[in-house]
């Protein structure tokens, strides 16, 4: 039984990250969690100190995220029928990423799925930035999924390295699950330097094969460059369904994670975006 944490703002935008977690897992027996935070916009001091002028919103901030989540878990329920899926509502007077973090460690969960950015009514949140934040702190896969993006099986799997560490199994159960359930095909992806694999790398490369051994994959080098300019290269040449990185501290993947470069792939990359952390519950 999958985990999965769906961060909901109410918008369109994350409501089509829930479409495409309830379907790409729909094989999969899976709890799914909707989860919304509130913080009221005039949230001060005074709040704490419960000023009479503030006692009592904060229920009412509760009241409408509950009813809210409601109306999301019976539309969900209504479109996609589906006994293997259940579907659970979680609120909270919190920071989002405070918690999704700490939802994880309380329901065990195992994969974040939320959109790349939303809105609430007039009100835009940039759920690019929330994405980033969570992607740099949670301790279990998370998939960001491109706004407006339709539901396509993850055929074609996008995996860039530089074979600078040994992956673990647990770092790509997630890609492997996908790869076997959708009968997709894993893309290594390796940007050279201008010279041939350290035996460091030969080894990681040689763990990183067997780990692939009982799916489909295909190894590609392409020449020095940026590795966001070697990503869109790849996709425009070959075409892409999912992409998948892990974060590591002694790669050049963690460079994917300093903000102004996630923000750029977040907001503009065209298909769903795996990121695995480098440490696990």
């Amino acid at each position: 039984m999958r985990r999965i944490l769906l961060p909901t703002d109410f918008s369109e935008n994350a409501y089509n990250a829930l479409i495409y977690a309830a379907q790409l897992y729909r094989e999969d027996e899976c709890t799914f969690y909707l989860a919304h935070t509130y913080t009221p916009p005039i949230y001060q001091a005074e709040y704490v100190l419960e000023s009479p002028a503030q006692i009592g919103l904060g229920d009412v901030y509760r009241a409408g995220s509950m009813e809210n989540l409601k109306k999301v878990r019976e539309r969900a329920l209504d479109e996609f029928k589906n006994p293997k899926h259940v579907f659970r509502t979680h609120t909270a007077f919190n920071t989002l990423i405070d918690e999704i973090l700490e939802t994880v460690k309380n329901e065990q969960i195992d994969l974040i799925v939320m959109g790349t950015q939303g809105a609430t009514g007039a009100q835009e949140i940039l759920f690019g930035t929330n994405t980033v934040h969570t992607i740099k702190k949670a301790t279990c896969p998370v998939i960001a999924v491109p706004s407006q993006f339709k539901y396509d099986a993850p055929k074609e799997i996008l995996f860039p390295t530089d074979y600078g560490i040994g992956y673990q199994e647990r770092q790509l159960e997630e890609l492997l699950h996908l790869a076997i359930r959708h009968r997709g095909r894993i893309n290594v992806l390796h940007v050279t330097a201008g010279y041939e694999l350290g035996q460091e790398q030969k080894t990681n490369k040689a763990l990183l094969a067997n780990m692939l051994e009982n799916v489909a994959h295909e190894y590609h080098e392409l020449p020095d460059m940026e590795i966001v300019t070697a990503i869109r290269d790849f996709q425009t040449r070959h075409g892409t369904d999912f992409l998948v990185m892990v974060r590591n501290k002694h790669t050049f993947l963690e460079r994917l994670f300093i903000e102004p470069i996630v923000k750029k792939i977040g907001f503009h990359i065209d298909v769903p975006f795996m990121a695995v952390p480098d440490r696990f519950l």
